[in-house]
């Protein structure tokens, strides 16, 4: 049984116990056969971190950090290799006596497997997708309507929520995880607010109270149009957890889904030990887990200095604040001070790798005369990034802020507002008011300005560029983002880039655009921030790329008590129009056996690489042949096409879509 070396003690000041987890309930499940022990209120991932395991397993010869947003899909080992059972290791509960097996990706087997590294779950992250959530293809049963569906609960949804109630609304408020309240803590208290964790409570317990509000947590919505949405839903009795797919369908919509903390690029940026500001803090607050006891934050942003402080007075001891900024100020910088805590502003982290003793890490910055840091653990923060993916699925349109360096919504949805950190909001005090903005807008009625105050650019230093070092040839893979893309920055053209242990990596992106979609919204920032993709073509490629499971658009006005479920073929409505009025929906039949991933696109010939001379798109994959969207004029049976798929080129034919 592994013990919880990473769980912090009781007592831990500053809410650093946990406050989801009961430590009189202690738990035991087996993940892919070794015990793991917890508590009630522990997710399998939580519980999987407090016990050591850190490391998903190996990316080009390099190892993988395990997180809440980069973790396998988990199931039952009862009901393993059905994806109606896949289950996310971040939203399951541990439960006493379970056993869970890492779903979809090929394990290490035989004699291998007792020689893994306790820390890594020991999967192999080579092939296409490794991290994908295999529910996403699943079609959803119709659930109970609404007239207002939220999206989020954080404190712009819970807003929302008690807004749409008192408006005389059915509200339906789903949030991803098992509580509700958001990650309001990490950015603390501006003058004039009560305190982060009063306002999530009181929010909380006021939409709990709420007779006309149904809360549905453990619940993620991944795919949105007007009048519907699709989520997966753990469903948890005792002894078992199950995943369901449910289609809600919803007169009124607001998406609530905060804000993405970004990856600074430099090598090694998803090592084991690294991790962003904002999930340390949540593993911290609500499951009492830490990794280490020594740790340096890399940042460009002011929040990871709170952080710090936390940290410090629950015992962490902080070696460092390294601020990609020159000249940063903020009372959160000031407070740090004076903790002691060393402050370096103007650094900029060129890579990491794994020291030589006991997994630390050891952390070079771009200044060349300074020794390497060595520490158990990296924190970082390049920024925040507007949560827009839903909004992009369901049609929504958006534009690259440069003075904020950030992708933005713009233009307005039909039945769909935004709210909170996802609508561009700053503070809790705005993200609060947006909430019942948005059911304003939805509604028709008079709206008022929300009240977002931004204290001076003098005395608090606004975010500053995320950080971008310079390539490192020898050095780990470097990632655009800490999601479960694995999309590495593109090489330069022309070089040969070489990774861990001197290995070339085969098939190397040297372009953006061959990259398998879906893209994240992060990871098409990052591509701006590199001139990847052209500033005025940010807001095109976010709408085309980042709606990785799309719904169509109905016909008729959708209402809640009309709705049809959705068709495996029906086009996606992003799509509508790309390829000709006459697009038509064919299977792709590749020449060897594999799988085409969606989002890669089809060209007449080997010849022809560049998206705008693409004639299709791989929509899905099916057993029978993927399925794709191509122009009238190659709709032909035994047509022969190329697909692009990360840099590679793969010669299939055409044929009937009911071949």
């Amino acid at each position: 049984m592994r013990p919880q070396i990473n769980r912090l003690p009781e007592n831990a000041p500053k809410g650093f116990a946990g406050t989801a987890i009961d430590r009189t309930k202690p738990l035991r499940f087996r993940l892919d056969g070794r015990i793991v022990s917890g508590f009630a209120g522990d997710t399998v991932l939580s519980a999987a971190l407090a016990a050591g395991i850190d490391t998903v397993g190996q990316h080009l010869d390099s190892p993988i950090g395990l997180t809440s947003r980069a973790h396998p899909a988990i199931s039952h080992a009862s009901l393993a290799n059905d994806p109606q059972f896949a289950l996310p290791m971040a939203r399951t509960p541990a439960q006493d006596g379970a056993e869970f097996v890492t779903f979809g990706v090929e394990r290490s087997r035989g004699v291998a497997r007792l020689f893994q590294p306790g820390r890594t779950l020991g999967l192999k992250l080579d092939s296409a997708h490794p991290l994908s959530r295999p529910w996403r293809t699943i079609p959803g049963a119709a659930d109970a309507a609404t007239d207002l569906l939220v999206i989020g609960g954080g404190v712009a949804g819970l807003s929302a929520a008690l807004a749409g109630a008192r408006a005389g609304l059915t509200v339906t408020l789903v949030e991803a995880r098992g509580f509700l309240g958001g990650h309001s803590g990490l950015f603390g208290t501006q003058e004039g607010e009560d305190a982060p964790e009063e306002s999530m409570a009181r929010l909380s317990a006021e939409v709990e109270g709420a007779e006309a509000i149904t809360v549905l947590t453990a619940t993620q919505v991944f795919s949105i149009r007007p009048g519907l949405a699709r989520a997966h839903r753990i469903e948890t009795a005792p002894g078992t957890s199950r995943g369901r797919v449910i289609d809600i369908a919803a007169a009124h919509i607001v998406i609530a889904t905060g804000a993405l903390e970004r990856l600074p690029i430099f090598a090694g940026n998803r090592l084991p030990g690294i991790a962003g500001c904002l999930d340390a803090y949540e593993m911290a607050t609500r499951f009492g887990v830490w990794t280490g006891q020594r740790a340096i934050v890399a940042t460009s942003s002011n929040p990871a200095y709170r952080l710090a402080m936390l940290a410090s007075d629950a015992g962490i001891g902080i070696g460092r604040i390294l601020d990609a900024r020159p000249e940063p100020a903020s009372r959160f910088i000031a407070f740090s001070r004076a903790y002691g805590i060393v402050q370096s502003p103007g650094a900029v982290v060129a890579s990491v790798g794994i020291a030589r003793a006991g997994g630390l890490l050891s952390i070079h910055t771009e200044n060349r005369h300074e020794a390497a840091l060595v520490t158990d653990r990296l924190l970082v923060c390049g920024g925040w990034q507007p949560d827009l993916t839903l909004w992009h699925i369901a049609g929504g349109t958006s534009v690259w802020n440069a003075g904020r360096g950030r992708i933005e919504a713009q233009g307005r949805l039909d039945s769909i507002a935004l709210a909170g950190g996802a609508a561009g909001y700053f503070t809790r005090r705005g993200c609060i008011q947006s909430g019942a903005d948005a059911v304003d807008q939805l509604l028709g009625r008079e709206r008022r300005a929300v009240d977002d105050p931004i204290v001076d650019p003098l005395h608090e230093t606004p975010d500053g560029p995320i950080a971008i070092a310079q390539p490192v040839p020898e050095g780990a893979p470097t990632y655009l983002d800490a999601g479960i893309g694995l999309l590495q920055r593109p090489a330069e053209a022309g070089r040969k880039r070489r990774f861990a242990f001197w290995r070339p990596a085969p098939g190397v992106l040297t372009l953006l655009s061959e990259a398998p979609q879906a893209l994240a919204v992060n990871e098409v920032a990052a591509g701006v921030d590199l001139k990847l993709i052209p500033v005025d073509a940010a807001g095109i490629v976010a709408q085309e790329r980042v709606a990785s499971v799309p719904l169509s658009v109905e016909q008729e006005t959708s209402s809640p008590d009309t709705w049809v479920p959705i068709e495996a073929t029906e086009i996606p409505s992003f799509l509508l129009g790309r390829y000709g009025p006459e697009a038509r929906l064919v299977r792709i039949i590749p020449s060897e056996a594999r799988i085409l991933e969606a989002g890669a696109l089809i060209f007449p010939d080997s010849d022809a690489r560049h998206p705008h001379y693409s004639i299709g798109v791989i929509l899905r994959h099916e057993p029978s042949g993927a399925i794709g969207l191509v122009a009238a004029s190659a709709a032909t049976i035994d047509y022969p096409v190329t697909v692009r798929e990360k840099g590679q080129i793969v010669r299939a034919q055409i044929a009937a879509l009911d071949a």
